[in-house]
C-alpha cells in the first residue's frame, strides 16, 4: 500500500524550531552525541519456522559507516536486507522485533516497501549493471519514478559522486558491460545514488574486485559518507578496520544435532575498540584469527 497523508513518512521528520531533528511521537529520544538513522530492537528473522537470526539490537548513526562482520553463515547479509525490506521478497521469510528509520516503523503496514528501497539503496556483492548504456543505467531509477526533466544533470552528478564521471563522460552511450569490474561496481553505486537515497547498504561490494578496485571503492565510501549513511557487510576484517566507524560482530549458534545455524549479535562498538579491545572473548578470537 502506498503511503498516505496519515501514514508514517519516510522522507520527512518533525523539525524543531531550532532546525534540529526531533524524535517522532512515541519514540525514544535520538542519541544525544550522534544522530541515529536506524534503531533496531530484538530483531529476529525467520524462514518458515526456522529462526535464522535472533535478537539483534543496535543503532546506526547518521553519516557514518557501520560494518557487519563475522564468519560465514552468521546472518550478516540477512540482517542487512532487513533495513530495506529485501527479505520481503523471500518466500516464507518474516521479521520480528522493531526496526525504525528516523522514528518510523519500517514494517508498519502503511509503509510502501518500494519507497523504503528508494530511500535505502543497495549495492550487491557482484556488479550487476543492466545491459544498457552507461547513461541509461544511471537514469533508469529516475525514469521509473516518472522523472523526465533534468536527467542529464542527475546522471552527471551521480557519476561524479561515484568518482566515475571523468572516466566515462566521453562514452556515456557505450554499453555498461564494457566497463571493468571496479568501474561496474562504481556504476552500480551511481545508479543507487541517482534516486536520491539517504542510506546505502553494501553487501560485500568488493569481494569480486581486485585490490586496486577495492581500494577505489573504499576511498569512495569515505568520500560519500558525508552525504549518506552506509552499512557494509564484509568478510575482510582489514577492510572493516580501514573504512568503518562502528562495527557489529556476529557469530553463529550451531545445533550439532542437525547442523543448523542461527546468527547472533555478539557486540557492537566503535571499530577502534572492536579491533583493539573488544568486550567479548568471541570477538577477540575472531578478529585475531583464532577462529572463523
Amino acid at each position: 500500500m502506498s503511503m498516505t497523508d496519515e501514514a508514517p513518512r519516510l522522507i520527512e521528520r518533525p523539525v524543531a524550531a531550532s532546525g534540529e531533528a526531533t524524535p517522532a511521537p512515541g519514540m525514544a529520544p535520538l542519541a544525544t552525541e550522534r544522530d541515529v538513522v536506524f534503531q533496531s530492537q530484538d530483531v529476529s528473522v525467520y524462514y518458515g519456522s526456522f529462526r535464522a537470526v535472533r535478537d539483534v539490537t543496535f543503532d546506526v548513526p547518521k553519516n557514518e559507516i557501520m560494518a557487519l562482520i563475522g564468519p560465514s553463515g552468521c546472518g550478516k547479509s540477512t540482517v542487512l536486507r532487513c533495513y530495506n525490506r529485501m527479505n520481503d521478497l523471500i518466500e516464507n521469510a518474516r521479521v520480528t522485533g522493531s526496526i525504525t528509520y528516523r522514528g518510523t516503523d519500517l514494517y508498519d503496514e502503511r509503509v510502501d516497501p518500494v519507497e523504503v528501497r528508494r530511500r535505502i539503496g543497495m549495492v550487491f556483492q557482484k556488479p550487476n549493471p543492466f545491459p544498457k548504456s552507461i547513461y541509461d543505467n544511471v537514469a533508469y531509477g529516475p525514469r521509473v519514478a516518472g522523472q523526465k526533466k533534468g536527467l542529464d544533470d542527475i546522471v552527471e552528478n551521480s557519476l561524479r559522486k561515484a568518482a566515475l564521471w571523468e572516466e566515462v563522460n566521453d562514452r556515456l552511450n557505450d554499453s555498461a558491460l564494457g566497463l571493468s569490474g571496479g568501474q561496474q561496481q562504481r556504476l552500480c553505486i551511481a545508479r543507487a545514488i541517482a534516486v536520491g537515497p539517504d542510506v546505502l547498504l553494501m553487501d560485500e561490494p568488493c569481494s569480486a574486485l581486485d585490490p586496486i578496485a577495492t581500494a577505489r571503492i573504499e576511498d569512495l565510501m569515505q568520500e560519500i559518507k558525508q552525504d549518506y549513511t552506509i552499512m557494509i557487510v564484509t568478510h575482510n576484517m582489514q577492510q572493516a578496520a580501514r573504512v568503518s566507524d562502528t562495527t557489529a560482530f556476529f557469530t553463529a549458534d550451531v545445533r550439532s544435532e542437525n547442523d543448523t545455524r542461527t546468527g547472533i549479535l555478539v557486540e557492537v562498538d566503535t571499530t577502534q575498540k572492536i579491533f583493539s579491545n573488544p568486550s567479548d572473548e568471541r570477538t577477540e578470537n575472531y578478529v585475531t584469527g583464532r577462529f572463523g
